[in-house]
């Protein structure tokens, strides 16, 4: 009994171990467990964080990004700005004006190449082929013999060797000879694609110094076109030149108002994450385009004077036009914007890198539009294109008419464009205007002058009998259409009383009768002609002025 108490008390105490052992594993796994759990909680409040931070982070750089690309915008305006002010002081340090001496060329000839054809091989030696001659002890043992063989095969293997040298010598000097003739072959042609390069150098040097217009404007359009502008300038000119006068007129085709930036700078909002830009001021926009306008006219000037144009141009008439489209109609207009005419001397005193580009156009008595950036236009001092008239080229009608050839036998087109001529010798821009549907229009001059000059229009009347009154109202009618300043009826014969007081009411037309004209070809054109006069009532000059 005491025993089985005993193993009781045994199994009891066993049991309470292995209760605490339980229980303290238990202990220890609730802690490990809550140790791995606050382990996790710290890891994800640590992840947390970092992904705040890195949240921060790239919120932070694209701010950055944007506020950079804000920043670019701004730049690149100010950029544009800056080449517009400096559209005439940027180009002062270069001369687009080339010299016909730097075009001329010079042969480059490149010495001779023989490539080694020029070293002679070297001819075939005996001592390499005779063979050695027997000693005595060979001699004795029939050497001799043997000795006169080889040298019998010696002989002939230096023959051959001769004579393949003196075919390798007579190939190379053969080859020598052809690389030679080649050589100066191409030296001639060279020097002949100089020579002729040079010679039309010289002929269109020469066309040039003497002021024939297809020379000058070849040489001014290249003059032009080597002229750098910045992007979204048109680049495009037309030229006009009269030799007798040594006039250039420039037709320019300026850029438009949108040439000017429409934004000064750029913002970037955080908050609505915007680009926002801040409009440039409409004064100011107005201003800057007026003075791009300035800029082109004074650059397009001096390129002009520039280079070989001593002596061959006098004067230079710029025409700014803008091609666009008027806000009102819708219609495609192309008003001009400045016109202005200046002579070498006079511009030659300009300090261009230190002048106020509209001051200086006010100097130079320029018409220059008072708005130009709202498209108003002004008169041109020379209008270069006529376009409301169908024009063909001029013929030369004094070349073929001799001295004492009767006008009357003279055709009607041949008679229109000696009128043409008298007009340009006269000092007038003139052109000769299609026979059909020409509305009543023989030609169209232009007067320079920017005070009393202007459009106009010219009746060519080859008549044997009286110029009637009803060819002037007629005319009347078409400076009216035309907007002309002034019109002229030239005849061979002679007007009557009432188309001379016609004239003299309209105040603005000029009759010019067979004999007045007589004495301006004579007097302008150096022309003795014939035109038969034929009896008229005397009451019928009673009118003339």
């Amino acid at each position: 009994m005491a025993q089985r108490r005993g193993i009781l008390a045994e199994v009891q105490r066993e049991m309470a171990r292995r209760q605490r052992e339980a229980r303290q594993a238990q202990q220890r796994a609730v802690q490990e467990a809550t140790r791995i759990d606050r382990e996790a909680q710290r890891s994800l409040r640590e992840a947390q964080r970092a992904q705040a931070a890195d949240g921060r982070e790239r919120a932070r750089q694209y701010a950055a990004a944007r506020e950079a690309e804000a920043i670019a915008r701004t730049s690149a305006e100010e950029l544009r700005v800056a080449e517009l002010t400096t559209v005439l002081r940027s180009s002062l340090d270069t001369s687009p004006g080339f010299r016909f001496a730097a075009l001329r060329q010079i042969a480059d000839v490149p010495a001779f190449d023989p490539a080694g054809l020029d070293r002679p091989t070297v001819p075939p030696n005996w001592a390499d082929f005779e063979p050695p001659p027997p000693g005595r002890v060979g001699r004795a043992l029939g050497g001799t013999g043997r000795h006169e063989k080889q040298l019998a095969q010696a002989y002939a293997d230096f023959d051959a060797a001769q004579a393949a040298f003196a075919a390798a010598e007579l190939d190379r000097v053969n080859r020598l000879a052809g690389r030679r003739k080649e050589y100066n072959e191409s030296v001639a042609a060279a020097r002949e694609r100089v020579r002729e390069n040079n010679a039309a150098l010289d002929q269109f040097s020469t066309a040039f110094s003497r002021g024939e217009p297809d020379a000058v404007v070849a040489y001014l359009t290249e003059t032009l076109r080597a002229s750098v502008y910045p992007g979204g300038f048109p680049h495009q000119f037309r030229l006009l030149y009269r030799p007798d006068s040594q006039d250039l007129v420039v037709e320019y085709e300026l850029p438009g108002t949108d040439v000017v930036p429409a934004y000064r700078s750029y913002r970037y909002v955080k908050k609505s994450d915007q680009i926002n830009p801040v409009a440039y001021p409409a004064k100011e926009q107005r201003e800057l385009y007026q003075s791009v306008v300035a800029q082109i006219a004074l650059r397009t000037i001096r390129e002009m004077f520039d280079g070989e144009g001593q002596g061959v141009i006098g004067t230079v008439v710029f025409n700014g036009h803008v091609s666009t489209v008027d806000r009102a109609t819708g219609q495609n207009i192309r008003p001009c914007l400045v016109s202005v005419s200046a002579t070498r001397e006079e511009f030659g005193q300009l300090v261009l890198a230190q002048v106020d580009p509209a001051e200086c156009l006010r100097r130079l008595n320029a018409l220059v539009s008072p708005h130009p950036y709202d498209l108003e236009p002004v008169r041109p001092v020379v209008d270069f294109d006529l376009s409301r008239y169908r024009f063909i080229d001029g013929m030369d009608a004094v070349a073929g008419l001799d001295g004492r050839r009767n006008l009357l036998d003279v055709t009607p087109t041949e008679f229109e464009h000696l009128v043409r001529e008298l007009f340009e010798a006269m000092g007038m821009s003139s052109w000769v205007t299609q026979a059909s549907r020409d509305d009543g229009v023989d030609a169209v001059a232009v007067n320079a002058d920017p005070i009393v000059g202007g459009l106009c229009i010219i009746q060519a009347k080859r008549y044997k009998n009286i110029v009637g009154v009803e060819a002037v109202r007629a005319l009347a009618g078409v400076m009216e259409d035309k907007r002309a300043t002034k019109g002229i009826v030239v005849s061979t014969s002679w007007y009557g009383k009432s188309s001379w007081d016609f004239a003299n009411r309209h105040g603005r037309i000029e009759l010019i009768d067979g004999p007045r004209l007589k004495h301006l070809l004579q007097e302008h054109l150096g022309l003795d002609v014939l035109i038969p006069s034929r009896s008229k009532p005397a009451s019928q000059d009673a009118g003339r002025r």
